[in-house]
């Protein structure tokens, strides 16, 4: 009896899955899943660091050593990691956005504020956002905090005079904010305070006039109600005294920070009998306003009246004849105040000391020695 046999069949070979290209094994590292970008905690791990340095790095902070900047950044550039504000913000309970809060007519001063404040924060992850007030409303400080906490703002820079405001910068602390403030005396800790010294500033224009032969010399104050006024003034008054030369009442008269203010201070200074040799105006367009009621009045600049303002904004030069004023270094004033709230682990060091800058006289032709009666 014949019995069938079945023939014996080899097993399938299954065939192997191929293996990744090496290039794109080495685009993530150990412990980063596939499409899934790289985090802080990722960036930190690989580099043998904390997250707070890697965040240090990744806004500039001065207090990473040279050698730990490199190779965090030799990780981030790797992976490409970059930063989500967002999501950050969540984690910190803050957003990455410094505010500018101000009440000032001088629209300049705001946007010379605003460009060093600027300066500061490119390249990090911070933004800057303006926010105008009004001093003088009821609201004005609960409306500023409602400001800071609608935005969970990491910081705000105060421009004077709000900056002179103790209410104001309780009620920051109280919303725990961080601020500092743009002043031109110390008013609080270093580490919250950039200042202008305006006395020293104001002290070498009354030096130069005086020494140009002029005696009676008009002055065009700010409002009474901003500390730049004050320390002006008196550092005027001061300067002007050493000299023995006394600034008496009706050479003084209060202007507004503003071109319509220093035409008015004008013609009452112009109207004197008889009228200064020489006007110093508080602020550049102040001083513009001078020009104007000077060459109604058929004056010459500087043969019949010599003219010095305070700022050294685009218009000073612009004038004819080019204005001799105060170079106030503003954008600088903004640029320090957004780096101490980027880096307040600064605070104790160098970095929160680079206060006062010093303002100084730029010379053009506004000015010469008085005409002979």
């Amino acid at each position: 009896m014949n019995r069938s046999r079945k023939k014996a069949t080899a097993p399938r070979a299954v065939p192997k899955p191929p293996a990744p290209p090496k290039a794109a094994a080495a685009l993530k590292p150990a412990g980063i899943k596939p499409g899934r970008n790289a985090t802080i905690n990722d960036i930190a791990r690989l580099a043998s660091v904390s997250k707070k340095t890697v965040s240090r790095v990744i806004n500039q902070s001065p207090l990473v050593q040279e050698a730990t900047r490199a190779r965090i950044q030799a990780v981030i550039d790797k992976f490409g990691y970059v930063p989500d504000p967002q999501a950050r913000g969540l984690a910190f309970r803050k957003s990455f956005l410094i505010g500018l809060v101000y009440d000032n007519p001088n629209a300049q001063y705001i946007v010379n504020c605003m460009e060093g404040a600027l300066d500061a924060v490119r390249n990090s992850e911070y933004e800057v956002v303006v926010h105008p007030c009004d001093r003088k409303k009821p609201d004005f400080i609960s409306g500023v905090r409602r400001f800071v906490e609608r935005q969970k703002l990491r910081g705000v820079i105060l421009l004077p005079p709000i900056s002179e405001n103790d209410e104001l910068t309780r009620a920051l602390e109280a919303a725990d904010c961080t601020y500092v403030r743009i002043t031109y005396t110390h008013i609080d800790d270093p580490a919250r305070i950039v200042i202008s010294n305006d006395r020293l500033a104001v002290a070498e224009v009354a030096n130069y006039l005086v020494s140009l032969g002029h005696k009676r010399i008009g002055y065009i104050a700010g409002p009474s109600g901003f500390r730049s006024a004050i320390e002006r003034l008196g550092g005027f008054r001061e300067a002007l005294a050493a000299r023995q030369i006394t600034l008496t009442n009706e050479l003084i008269v209060e202007g507004g920070y503003t071109y319509e203010s220093g035409v008015t201070g004008a013609e009452k200074l112009l109207s004197l009998n008889p009228r200064p040799t020489a006007i110093f105006a508080s602020n550049d367009e102040m001083a513009a306003g001078v020009y104007r009621v000077a060459n109604k009045l058929g004056l010459s600049i500087p043969g019949d009246l010599s003219i010095v303002g305070f700022d050294d904004g685009p218009l000073a030069a612009r004038l004819l004849p080019p204005l001799t004023t105060i170079k106030l270094p503003i954008r600088e004033l903004g640029r320090i105040a957004a780096h101490k709230i980027l880096h307040p682990e600064a605070a104790g060091s160098t970095h929160a000391m680079v206060t006062p800058l010093e303002p100084h006289l730029v010379i053009r032709d506004s000015c010469q020695p008085p005409a002979k009666a």
